[in-house]
């Protein structure tokens, strides 16, 4: 496992018994955040841990390695006005223990989402509430192990009271990325441990111990990942990224300002689901950082496969900061229209548009 510096303070902290009742492990799912969560909780539920890790041997290690002990709870987006994470218990223990880097895209996906987005809700949390409020079955704790508390939104207000004053030995743990989706008065009841991006070492040496290549090739990879061991894993597995292709070919359709082109594209835009559309635009922005990174300063040595290089070097020789600026503030009111159900083919074929004007703009 990656994280060792973090991983050795919640080592400290369990070994003393120490650790915050509600602790919210705060970064990137692809720095290792989730398999940090999952590790913590067996750590915590081992009957013998041998030279601070879990032994894999004792009746509890064999159940939590399984996602299987009656005393971890889990709960995770889902889809469906009246769902419950056990709904999909399944598909989740399916889902970490084929990859526990895998993003909420990805998750969501897989339990049928399409253009459904997904959501923690208020049956969920009266479930969660009923299930800490029984005796431990088994272990040593009750934990509540909550995947994106993002997706709760307003529903956070009826865990207040359990976080702040939770039953005896119950423990909460929190995987969360971004701070600014969740309340406050959430936070506030929280231990913040926040979650660095993997080193490039660290990314080569993973995808190198779960896939075979070489050490250049994994290298590489680990250098466009920029610490995002999923991104890496993707990457490994598939040379030709999609989004990467149907972005360069957005680019070139808009900077062509071809209507019926930009029509067909955002046709099949349109098609793709809500949470891919979202994914779309954040790789987007990504592709939108390296090449104000190039242009300000002139280093060609980018986070970017080659394919999106050569098109960001001669994007860079049309492109100034003012133009990328104004795209990139575009992309963001997109997302935010996507996120609140505006209309896909209208939204992106008047964004075409718009990005066309600002290309050719002089």
């Amino acid at each position: 496992m990656a994280q060792q510096q973090t991983k050795a303070l919640l080592q400290k902290l369990s070994e003393d018994g120490r650790v915050p009742h509600a602790l919210l492990l705060l970064g990137n799912t692809g720095a290792g955040s989730l398999e940090l969560g999952l590790w913590l909780a067996r750590f915590l539920m081992c009957e013998t841990p041998v030279d601070h890790e879990p032994c894999g041997q004792c009746s509890a290690c064999r159940k939590s390695h399984q996602h299987i002990h009656p005393d971890i709870h889990f709960s995770y987006p889902t889809i469906g006005t009246n769902a419950v994470s056990t709904d999909f218990i399944k598909e989740w223990r399916s889902a970490i223990t084929d990859n526990p880097y895998m993003d909420v895209n990805t998750w969501l996906q897989r339990i049928g989402a399409e253009n459904k987005q997904g959501n923690i809700n208020k049956e969920e949390c009266n479930a969660i509430i009923k299930k800490l409020s029984l005796r431990a079955f088994e272990g040593k704790y009750k934990i509540l192990l909550m995947w994106r508390p993002e997706f709760l939104g307003k529903e956070s207000n009826r865990l207040l009271k359990l976080i702040e004053e939770p039953p005896e030995q119950t423990q909460f743990i929190f995987i969360a990325e971004k701070t600014e989706d969740i309340l406050p008065t959430v936070l506030s009841r929280c231990q913040i441990v926040k979650i660095s991006p993997l080193t490039d070492e660290e990314v080569s040496t993973t995808i190198q111990q779960r896939r075979s290549m070489s050490t250049d090739r994994a290298r590489q990879i680990a250098f466009l990942a920029d610490g995002d061991l999923r991104q890496a894993l993707q990457l490994a597995d598939n040379e030709a990224n999609d989004d990467s292709a149907f972005m360069l070919d957005w680019l070139r359709k808009c900077w062509r300002g071809n209507g019926p082109e930009l029509v067909g594209w955002t046709e099949q835009f349109a098609k793709m689901g809500r949470e891919n559309q979202k994914q779309f635009i954040q790789y987007c922005l990504h592709f939108l950082r390296e090449l104000l990174a190039l242009v300000v300063t002139g280093n060609t040595t980018l986070r970017l496969p080659d394919n999106e290089l050569a098109t960001a070097q001669n994007m860079a020789k049309v492109l100034d900061v003012e133009k990328i600026g104004s795209i990139v503030a575009l992309l963001n009111d997109n997302a935010y229209y996507i996120e609140r159900n505006a209309n896909p083919k209208i939204l992106f074929l008047d964004a075409s548009i718009q990005i066309h004007e600002i290309m050719k703009n002089q």
